[in-house]
């Protein structure tokens, strides 16, 4: 199993019946939570992406009736190296 997280920030706050679809989402095999920042205005869900995709999750916080607006990254690549010139 290889446990991943995402992270989206959402417009509108979800509906009652938004809420309550989204809490069933951990009934999906591979969803393993969804958790909610109110004050970011965030969900993140922890999945397992040998059974899941991060397109699958997303389609299914849209479907379940999350405003979803953006991905947030969760971290930053670093630039490469710069190469190393031989005297």
């Amino acid at each position: 199993m290889t446990t991943v997280d995402v992270v989206y920030k959402y417009g509108a706050v979800p509906t009652e019946g938004a809420a309550l679809a989204i809490a069933r989402l951990r009934e999906v095999y591979g969803v393993r939570a969804v958790t909610f920042a109110e004050m970011e205005k965030t969900v993140r869900v922890e999945y397992d992406a040998t059974r899941l995709t991060e397109a699958t999750i997303h389609q299914l916080l849209r479907r379940a009736g999350l405003d979803v607006v953006e991905r947030v990254q969760l971290y930053t690549i670093p630039p490469p190296p710069d190469p190393v010139v031989a005297a």
